[in-house]
């Protein structure tokens, strides 16, 4: 039937002969895993976009009429819009692993058509099913199903009979509007298209390119978890885009941490990557740079504190961790005769506590090492000096 936002007044679309069938998506909730069937994946061409604005008129954009784009329709496996949600955002870190688009919703490389069902209690058949159309965010796929889902629900339970419709999803109403109603396959008229020649796929092609498919994030967050004994929890948040998982990976390897490394990334990391608006490609500390400055916390030449300044001076300039280090002057005081002056200030400067840590009110140890730190500036080694107290102080 007639397109108005599609120039040739039809869609060209593989749906008879899709290139692929009976596939699935391994999604997990709640620590168990699912398997969400594929029914097809086919080719189509997109059609333009029409714009309603406030005076009545309506607008055509031809910009993307045409353009090839992939349909994966999956099978009916879903129980919940947690599990639409989840199923959908993993199909989407697929699709980015493997680069083939990046999967921005909001700008329309990824967009989301959604079928929902419901049945009664004890029922096994599905009832009749209503489309919500053209979804551009997770959070519009999950209340709008929501809002499907209560809709169909009170229509059934005041002894109505829900009607097959295509909707739209206000978002700014949070609202489903139909679109049009009784749509079935006859309803689109399909007939073979001329001008285009069929599709043989070579077996030896396909053999070429499964193997050159690489790691997908459920088994990279699996590996992680075996390999780098982190949580599950940690391999997801690291995993979820590739190339932050790539920058984790050098870095485990090069400090041979990967826990340290895992919360240096998570924390420090993501945090300035927040702040700034950057990506990780365009990150100013590299994965070595940012091994190098963790190994310095390690051996204890910088404390956890300074090392962290330290970071916020790399993410600013793109300076190495030992350039920064060195020009503020930073190194972790460890040992030699300064560091025992300034335990030796703060006994005598505090004669009360000294004599109460040796009567035996030890956690005071805490309040020692806390104003050896301030005294120093932030670079006494916090565990050296603990030392030192307790042979001062007899404990």
């Amino acid at each position: 039937y007639f397109y108005p936002d599609c120039p040739k007044n039809y869609q060209i679309s593989m749906y008879d002969k899709p290139l692929c069938e009976e596939g699935s998506i391994e999604i997990e909730m709640e620590g168990v895993s699912r398997s969400i069937g594929i029914e097809r994946i086919h080719l189509e061409d997109d059609a333009g976009k029409l714009i309603h604005d406030a005076s009545g008129a309506s607008l055509v954009d031809f910009n993307r009429c045409g353009v090839p784009l992939i349909e994966i329709v999956s099978k009916p496996d879903m129980r919940s819009p947690e599990e639409a949600v989840n199923y959908l955002a993993r199909l989407r870190q697929i699709l980015r692993y493997l680069e083939i688009c990046d999967g921005n919703m909001e700008e329309g490389s990824l967009r989301c058509d959604v079928n929902i069902s419901i049945r009664l209690v004890g029922s096994k058949k599905l009832g009749t099913r209503t489309e919500i159309k053209n979804l551009n965010s997770f959070k519009a796929v999950e209340m709008g199903i929501r809002f499907e889902i209560d809709r169909q629900g009170k229509v059934l339970d005041s002894g109505g009979e829900v009607s097959q419709v295509t909707n739209l999803w206000d978002a700014d109403q949070k609202k489903l509007v139909m679109m049009r109603s009784k749509e079935y396959a006859h309803d689109y008229r399909y007939f073979p298209e001329p001008d285009l020649l069929p599709l043989d796929v070579d077996k030896a092609w396909i053999e070429e390119l499964e193997g050159r498919i690489p790691e997908l994030p459920l088994e990279r967050e699996r590996r992680f978890c075996k390999e780098y004994k982190l949580s599950a929890y940690d391999a997801g948040v690291l995993c979820a885009e590739k190339p932050v998982a790539d920058y984790f990976e050098e870095i485990a390897r090069a400090t041979e941490e990967a826990k340290v490394s895992a919360n240096w990334v998570m924390r420090e990391v993501m945090e300035e990557l927040k702040s700034s608006g950057a990506t990780i490609l365009d990150f100013t500390v590299s994965p070595s740079d940012l091994a190098s400055l963790i190994k310095l916390v390690a051996d204890d030449t910088l404390s956890g504190q300074a090392g962290r300044e330290v970071f916020k001076e790399m993410a600013s300039t793109g300076e190495t961790a030992e350039t920064v280090v060195k020009r503020l002057g930073l190194q972790q005081i460890s040992a030699g005769g300064e560091l025992e002056r300034f335990v030796d200030e703060v006994i005598a400067g505090h004669p009360d506590e000294a004599e109460r840590y040796r009567t035996g009110e030890t956690k005071l140890i805490g309040f020692f090492i806390g104003q050896v730190m301030k005294k120093s500036g932030g670079k006494a080694n916090p565990k050296v000096t603990g030392d030192i107290v307790r042979k001062k102080l007899g404990g």
